[in-house]
């Protein structure tokens, strides 16, 4: 078995392979993977989108061969573009599906993968979009429970929410805060950013721990608890509920 594709709504992808090792990420379902190594029940995978890899346990992915594999990774991507929906097969059975989940080579409401047959009637987005589809992308996420190393409505983390509204929106960043801080260009001041950019926020160390996306009149919507929205300025994220701040500002950036 050398590639994969995950046809549940959220697989979990962990640091080491032990179900109760730490929860890095998650693939959704129509996301693919290549296969690097295998140990007690689980493979190690690297991600098709971002190269990031976990551990996934085996008996809840689906294996792909090379041409299907090759099709899959050259079609142009589309994405469930609501909340929640699901897929159903010709037996009827239905699978929850979320924002952001891969439709892969979907054509007429219809997908097949691994000779099983899908249909989807549901909202869907592909293609390059604006700064405004980011927000209204973004605000679908609104009350998302915090979850370290989700990408799902049902529990997300600040780069994982980041990460993902941009890229139903097709537009491509890394996988962790991080590594998202080293994309684009640096803006001086909160005035020159426009909504839609994103903010990162450093601790004390100076490490890049939180990042956010930037809304008009100085608010930032983020994962913190959950996805809310903020004040921001220029020493950082000041929480409307606790009223202090919470994060340091480190930069921000123009992605695109």
């Amino acid at each position: 078995m050398e590639f994969g594709i995950c046809i549940l709504n959220a697989i979990p992808v962990r640091k080491e392979p032990d179900d109760c090792s730490e929860m890095v990420s998650q693939v959704l379902f129509g996301e693919t993977f290549k296969i690097t190594d295998s140990a007690s029940g689980f493979l190690k995978i690297s991600t098709d989108y971002d190269q990031y890899e976990g551990w996934l346990a085996k008996n809840q992915i689906t294996e792909l061969d090379t041409k299907e594999h090759q099709l899959i990774n050259k079609t142009k991507k589309v994405y469930c573009g609501e909340l929640i929906n699901f897929i159903s097969e010709q037996d009827n059975s239905l699978t929850l599906i979320s924002l952001g989940a891969v439709l892969p080579v979907i054509q007429n409401h219809n997908f097949t993968v691994n000779n099983t047959e899908y249909f989807f009637e549901g909202e869907s987005k592909s293609g390059s979009y604006n700064k405004q589809k980011i927000i209204q992308t973004a605000y679908l996420y609104l009350n998302s429970p915090f979850l370290w190393g989700g990408r799902t409505p049902f529990g997300i983390d600040c780069s994982g929410f980041t990460q993902m509204v941009y890229k139903i929106n097709g537009h491509f960043i890394p996988r962790d805060a991080a590594q998202q801080a080293q994309s684009g260009e640096v803006l001086s001041f909160i005035e020159e950013s426009e909504p839609g950019d994103l903010a990162f926020f450093d601790d004390e160390e100076g490490n890049i721990v939180h990042t956010g996306i930037i809304l008009a009149n100085n608010y930032i919507i983020h994962s913190y608890g959950k996805v809310r929205i903020d004040q921001l300025d220029q020493s950082g994220i000041f929480n409307t509920s606790l009223k202090r701040h919470t994060h340091k500002l480190r930069v921000i950036k123009k992605i695109f």
